[in-house]
C-alpha cells in the first residue's frame, strides 16, 4: 500500500512542476523569450523552442520540460555582465535585470522537479 501512495505522490508531484511551468510560461514566456532572442547565444532561444513544444503536447514530459528549464538556466547564466551591458545598449531592454529575475524564477521551477521522485 505504501508503495501505490509514493508512486501516485510522485505522479502528482511531476504533473504539479509541469502545470508550474506551463503557468509560468503563460504570464511571463514573452519576456524570457524576447531575452533569450537578445543573447548572443542561440542555444537560449532553442531550448525555449524544446520547452515550448514539450509543454504543447498532450500530455508533457516532465523529464523534458526540467532538461530544457536547467538549459535555459544555464544558457542565462553563462552570459557575462559586459556582453548583457551591450545588449542592454543595443536592445533597449533591461537585460541583467531580466537576466537575474528569468534565471531566478527558473531556479525556483527547477526546484520543483528536484522533489521529484
Amino acid at each position: 500500500m505504501q508503495n501505490t501512495i509514493t508512486v501516485i505522490d510522485t505522479k502528482q508531484a511531476r504533473y504539479d512542476a509541469v502545470a508550474d511551468t506551463q503557468k509560468h510560461l503563460r504570464q511571463h514566456g514573452a519576456s524570457l523569450c524576447d531575452l533569450l532572442d537578445a543573447l548572443d547565444d542561440p542555444a537560449g532561444f532553442e531550448a525555449f523552442c524544446v520547452l515550448h513544444s514539450g509543454l504543447a503536447a498532450p500530455f508533457p514530459d516532465a523529464d523534458t520540460v526540467n532538461v530544457a528549464l536547467r538549459d535555459i538556466r544555464r544558457i542565462i547564466a553563462a552570459q557575462s555582465a559586459s556582453s548583457l551591458e551591450r545588449i542592454s545598449r543595443e536592445r533597449n531592454i533591461y537585460a541583467a535585470e531580466a537576466a537575474q529575475w528569468h534565471g531566478a524564477r527558473l531556479s525556483d521551477l527547477i526546484a520543483r522537479f528536484r522533489h521529484v521522485g
